[in-house]
C-alpha cells in the first residue's frame, strides 16, 4: 500500500509545475520532451536524494551511537560546502569529478573530526553529543560564510545552502546516481554499521574489524553528502527525523530498517518538494525551506511523543 502512495505521489511530482503537462497528450513532441528533460528527472532527482540521505542519516547515527546527529547539520555538509569553496578559489576550471570529489574528501574530513570530538564525550550524556555537532556544524559553516564574503562569493555560495531541484534538468542530475549506488552498496553491509552501533568494545569482541567499518561508513556519508550539496543543496532533517521515525516503528534491525528508511526518506523529499511547488504558486519555495519547518515539527513530535518499537 504504502509503494503504491508512492508511485501515486510521484506520478502527481510529474504533472505539478509552471507548465501544465497533459496526460492526455504525451505523445505530443512538446509534452514528451518537457517530461524527459525537465520533469522526469526532477522526480528521479528527488527520490534519489531523500533515500540516499536517510540512509547516511541512519548509518551516521549507528557511528557516533546517537540519534540526533544526521550529516547536513553535524559538519559533512558544511565540510563538503568548504570543499566546493575551495574548489570554486583554487580549481574553478577543473571539471565537475574533480569538485566533486574535493567537496567528498573535505566532507570526510570533518566527519573524521567529528568523531574523534564525539569519542572524548560522555556517552551517558547524549545529547552533548547532538549540541556539540550542531556547534561543529555551525563553526565550519561560518568559516565557509567568511571566507565567501572575503572573496565575493557569498551569493555563489548561498546556492548550496539551500536545497531545491527548480535546476534540475536532464544532464544536470545525472552524478546523484552514484549516491544511490553507494546507498546501495552500503546496504550490503549493514549488518556491520549494527555492530558498529553497539560500541567499539562490543564490536572489536564480535570479530568486527571496527575501524574499517567506521571508515566505510564515513566515505559513505561524505560521498553521498557531497554529490547532494554540489547537484541539489543542503537538506536538513532528512537524516535525522526518518532514521527516528523508522526506529520507533520498526526497531533496530539494519538489515530490516535500511530499506524503510529509504523508502521514508523518498517519500517526504517528495512531498515536500510538491508543496514547495503549490504554496505559492507560480513561484517556487526550496524544499529545504519545507523540509526546514516540517523537518522541525516532525523532530519535536519524536522528542515529545510516545512511539512504538518494533518486538
Amino acid at each position: 500500500m504504502a509503494l503504491v502512495v508512492l508511485l501515486v505521489v510521484a506520478t502527481l511530482s510529474l504533472f505539478v509545475g509552471v507548465i501544465d503537462l497533459d496526460p492526455k497528450k504525451l505523445l505530443n513532441p512538446d509534452e514528451l520532451e518537457l517530461l524527459i528533460v525537465s520533469r522526469l528527472p526532477r522526480t528521479l532527482a528527488v527520490l534519489i536524494t531523500g533515500s540516499a540521505l536517510a540512509v547516511c542519516g541512519t548509518i551516521m547515527q549507528l557511528l557516533v551511537r546517537n540519534r540526533f546527529v544526521e550529516p547536513m547539520t553535524a559538519g559533512t555538509g558544511q565540510g563538503a560546502m568548504l570543499g566546493i569553496l575551495i574548489a570554486i578559489l583554487y580549481f574553478p576550471t577543473t571539471p565537475l569529478i574533480v569538485q566533486i570529489s574535493i567537496a567528498a574528501a573535505t566532507a570526510l574530513i570533518s566527519s573524521i573530526g567529528l568523531m574523534l570530538i564525539v569519542t572524548r564525550l560522555p556517552s551517558s550524556k547524549p545529547l552533548y553529543i547532538a549540541l556539540v555537532g550542531l556547534i561543529y556544524g555551525g563553526i565550519i559553516g561560518a568559516g565557509v560564510t567568511f571566507v565567501a564574503y572575503q572573496a565575493d562569493l557569498l551569493q555563489y555560495i548561498e546556492i548550496w545552502t539551500t536545497g531545491e531541484f527548480s535546476g534540475v534538468l536532464q544532464g544536470r542530475y545525472e552524478t546523484l546516481w552514484i549516491a544511490a549506488i553507494v546507498a546501495l552498496l552500503a546496504y550490503l553491509i549493514a549488518d556491520q554499521f549494527a555492530i558498529v552501533g553497539m560500541g567499539r568494545t562490543t564490536a572489536i569482541s564480535l570479530g568486527l574489524n571496527y575501524n574499517q567499518v567506521v571508515v566505510l561508513g564515513l566515505i559513505t556519508i561524505s560521498i553521498v553528502t557531497a554529490l547532494t550539496v554540489v547537484t541539489v543543496g543542503m537538506i536538513p532533517f532528512v537524516g535525522l527525523v526518518i532514521p527516528n521515525i523508522v526506529s520507533r516503528l520498526y526497531g533496530d534491525n539494519a538489515r530490516r530498517t535500511l530499506p524503510i528508511t529509504a523508502f521514508f526518506g523518498a517519500s517526504l523529499v517528495l512531498v515536500c518538494d510538491i508543496i514547495g511547488r503549490l504554496v505559492r504558486y507560480p513561484f517556487e519555495i526550496p524544499v529545504g525551506t519545507i523540509m526546514g519547518v516540517v523537518g522541525a515539527l516532525i523532530f519535536l513530535w519524536i522528542l515529545y511523543g510516545r512511539g512504538r518499537h518494533a518486538r
